[in-house]
């Protein structure tokens, strides 16, 4: 075994390996940019070395970086995590070449399943079903819109190198084909450098099931079950659950006989995904893609087999062999996995940068996150914040330990999609089991009710009585002569902001503060209500302080980015709705839209443009 390795990842996995590392006897070493400098798994590591400035490409990217810290510290071998170096095969190829272990599959493995074209082409010829389409050379768009005609509509164009749901657009019908063919090159060049695409039959009422693997240098494969991975956005997952729901035996078995037959065809050494799309209807699968890494959502295989599955990857990295054998692998109750993000569900999913005050979380859960209270989420990263996992003994019992964990945790300082998460887990059809990776956009009323995020008169109550409780103590009423008011009794009117509006809620001078089964965190003028798995944020108003004078028709960037296009002119005549500019931030682009009917006053930025946080973007005139 080895007796130290660097980690060359960051975050929440960075973390988790060092957690099992140290409960091996191994040491580690962390690598961090400048952004990183004061991150969790800085602290956690036995050492820290630093490798460049916050931009990835310039640190937790540079291969040769980090062997050069590998070969300095000593450390016998590298965990890449996920993302960044993960599945790169120059990058394992520069490993061996330095004597140093990837803990992950071979250059070659990689290589196999680094492109979903060449994929398919081995995991059809290794007899796995594979999704009807054309994986041809020919890429004229002539020949691929008589491909995608033979395939028959509706069909995915999909990016042969893509990931993400990067250079990817679904095609209902032959007359959007060419328009979405140039769409999907354009986007496929500018995030692979390779604007090769393919055309897969479109499955109507699609689900994402994948399969956990794992192969060692001796010749075995084995499988740890299946996940469900169909809840998504923008093909980004958003919740994960193992065993997937309402899957025959036989189907379950089909799954991971087919995945282990990759694992042999490949020589497969370390952890591994494969990826199949199902018929929600027929439960007919089709292989998508390999992931050639630890995934993501591991937490949930290893609460229903027991199982430590980054110890595995070290056994098996050190040349030992896999642990169990296929018989010998648990399959024990449910478990469900969410991504706990700082991002704002009620405006387009905008990512949110900022400290994070209060983070508290119940013990009936397990948290894998990177970040405490007074860590930053930044500009530079992925904004997760945190997976909450549990683990209940079917899946009825696991929904209902998700919702208490939801609601029982409470983070203040940034918004995060909290409350987005408990809807899903009181939504009726998820709880029937009925999901499929349309299951979001089709129930977005549900998810993203009119009032979410939105205060009601006790909210307000309770945020008011709590804001002026020092007032209230015996105090003379005219040492605080703002909106007072003797009417037979002392009152006080306080104005909060509460998602962009404005909320006026009077209370007398014997008010006492009377929680309602609510949660509530003071932090200055900020007061954050919890209550049924709901985040209320409020803003005390006041004129004249925090830019509150401002008006509600200027609009400031929520944090760095860059003007992609300007859509009006200073003095243009808008309507409510309309698109004004589109600026970019944190790897997502945000439409800016006009609050309301009216007049552009203010326009300080043009397209190309870098903006600060805070910096002014636009700024209407209400129409009289």
């Amino acid at each position: 075994m080895f007796t130290k390795i660097l980690i060359a990842n960051r975050g929440e996995i960075a973390c988790r390996i060092i957690q099992t590392a140290r409960a091996m006897g191994i040491a580690t070493v962390a690598v961090y940019s400048d952004a990183d400098k004061g991150a969790r798994h800085v602290r956690l590591a036995d050492e820290a070395i630093r490798i460049g400035p916050a931009a990835s490409r310039e640190s937790y990217l540079r291969g040769d970086t980090i062997i050069n810290v590998a070969k300095k510290t000593g450390a016998e071998a590298i965990h890449p995590g996920y993302g960044f170096l993960s599945e790169n095969e120059d990058f394992a190829k520069a490993c061996q070449t330095a004597g140093i272990k990837f803990i992950g599959p071979s250059a070659e493995a990689i290589n196999a399943m680094g492109l979903k074209d060449k994929a398919k082409e081995i995991m059809s010829a290794a007899g796995v079903p594979i999704v009807p389409g054309y994986l041809g050379a020919k890429q004229d768009a002539a020949t691929l819109k008589t491909e995608a005609g033979k395939v028959g509509y509706p069909v995915l164009i999909k990016a042969v190198a893509g990931g993400g749901g990067k250079g990817m657009r679904l095609v209902e019908a032959e007359k959007e084909f060419d328009e979405a063919l140039t769409a999907c090159k354009r986007e496929a060049m500018a995030s692979f450098s390779n604007d090769h695409v393919m055309i897969e039959k479109y499955i109507t009422k699609p689900r994402h099931v994948e399969v956990q693997v794992f192969g060692d240098s001796h010749g075995n494969g084995v499988y740890l079950h299946e996940r469900d991975c169909s809840l998504q956005r923008r093909h980004q997952k958003v919740v994960e659950e193992a065993p997937a729901p309402g899957l025959p035996d036989k189907i379950r078995k089909a799954l991971g006989e087919a995945a282990v037959k990759a694992v042999k065809t490949l020589k497969y050494e370390n952890a591994g995904t494969i990826e199949f799309i199902m018929d929600s209807k027929t439960h007919e699968f089709f292989f998508m893609e390999m992931n050639t890494r630890l995934q993501v959502e591991h937490p949930v295989t290893e609460m229903i087999t027991g199982l430590d599955l980054v110890e595995w990857q070290l056994r098996v990295a050190s040349g030992e062999k896999l642990p169990l054998a296929q018989d010998e692998i648990p399959c024990d109750g449910h478990a469900f996995e969410v991504r706990l993000y700082a991002e704002d569900p009620a405006n387009q999913f905008l990512p949110q940068t900022g400290t994070i005050a209060t983070f508290l979380h119940p013990d009936s859960a397990r948290i894998d996150s990177a970040v405490e209270e007074d860590d930053v989420v930044s500009i530079h990263y992925d904004p997760m914040i945190a997976k909450i996992i549990i683990h209940g003994m079917d899946r009825d019992e696991a929904i209902e330990e998700m919702q208490a964990a939801l609601e029982d945790t409470v983070l203040t300082g940034i918004v995060t999609n909290q409350e987005f998460l408990a809807n899903i887990f009181r939504q009726k059809d998820f709880i029937k089991g009925d999901v499929d990776t349309g299951f979001i956009a089709r129930h977005e009323k549900d998810l993203l009710p009119d009032d979410y995020g939105m205060a009601d008169e006790d909210d307000l109550r309770a945020a008011a009585t709590l804001a002026v409780t020092p007032d209230l103590g015996g105090n003379d009423v005219w040492d605080n002569g703002d909106n007072w008011r003797l009417n037979g009794s002392f009152s006080k009117t306080l104005t909060f902001l509460n998602r962009g509006q404005k909320k006026n809620i009077t209370i007398g001078a014997g008010a006492t503060l009377k929680t309602l089964d609510r949660t509530i965190v003071e932090d200055g003028n900020d007061i954050t209500i919890f209550r049924d798995g709901r985040v209320i944020r409020l803003h005390r108003y006041i004129p004249g302080a925090d830019g509150a004078e401002q008006g509600e028709g200027r609009v400031i960037a929520p944090m760095p980015g860059k003007i992609i296009d300007v859509m009006v002119k200073k003095g243009a005549t808008v309507t409510k709705d309309q698109p004004l500019l589109i600026m970019e931030a944190m790897k997502m682009q945000m439409t800016i839209r006009a609050a309301f009917a009216g007049t552009v006053d203010e326009l300080p930025v043009t397209a190309g443009q870098q903006v600060a946080d805070g910096a002014l973007l636009i700024s209407l005139a209400e129409a009289a």
